[in-house]
């Protein structure tokens, strides 16, 4: 039972806003950019598609 308080006990001392998230921001906006050019050619792909069979 030992255990199981002091995990507890380490959750009621985590401080919210105190971690550093540099490398999640990096990632997420890694993300979002390929997302997005993913997106692009997808659409543009589309397009070509459609113009050629046009």
């Amino acid at each position: 039972m030992g255990s199981a308080n002091k995990g507890t006990r380490d959750m009621a001392e985590h401080k919210h806003g105190e971690m550093n998230t540099d490398v999640q921001e990096k990632t997420f906006e890694g993300f979002i950019k390929w997302v997005t050019y993913t997106a692009v050619v997808c659409i543009a792909v589309l397009l070509f598609i459609a113009a050629v069979n046009g």
